[in-house]
């Protein structure tokens, strides 16, 4: 299974349907399944500005669930105007790449996120990967 490392809170936003898009740096053709790794960093500026969306705690070295990686679009200066109109606090100005906009859609949450190790990229799990 296909597995991103996501810095928090954008794992949280993403599995709580609030993010529809992650943004990379890097185009993938890579189209379904994909498991969403909350990583070790906290984003801790995003976190103050996002907390209404937020629970107290943020997982972090965990597996929070799948998503359907629906579409890879090379973002445009007026597609990100139009995801601003939609959330301006979710998708603010960044400080990131924004190059390319990954579409995903909630597929299932993990009652009990897995503790496991993150990778850079887009990369394979299975259940007899090192736990942490």
């Amino acid at each position: 299974m296909k597995v991103l490392t996501i810095r928090q809170p954008w794992a949280t936003l993403i599995m709580a349907g609030l993010k529809e898009y992650e943004f990379r740096s890097w185009k993938t053709n890579y189209r379904g399944e994909v498991l969403i790794h909350a990583g070790k960093t906290i984003d801790r500026e995003a976190e103050k500005r996002l907390k209404k969306y937020l629970p107290d705690k943020l997982p972090t070295g965990k597996i929070l669930g799948k998503v359907n990686l629906m579409d890879c679009i090379k973002v445009t200066p007026q597609f990100l105007s139009e995801l601003r109109k939609v959330n301006p606090d979710i998708y603010a100005k960044s400080v990131f790449k924004e190059e390319y906009a990954w579409n995903v859609k909630v597929l299932e949450k993990i009652d009990k996120p897995i503790d496991t190790k993150g990778k850079l990229g887009l990369w394979n799990y299975s259940d007899k990967e090192k736990r942490i």
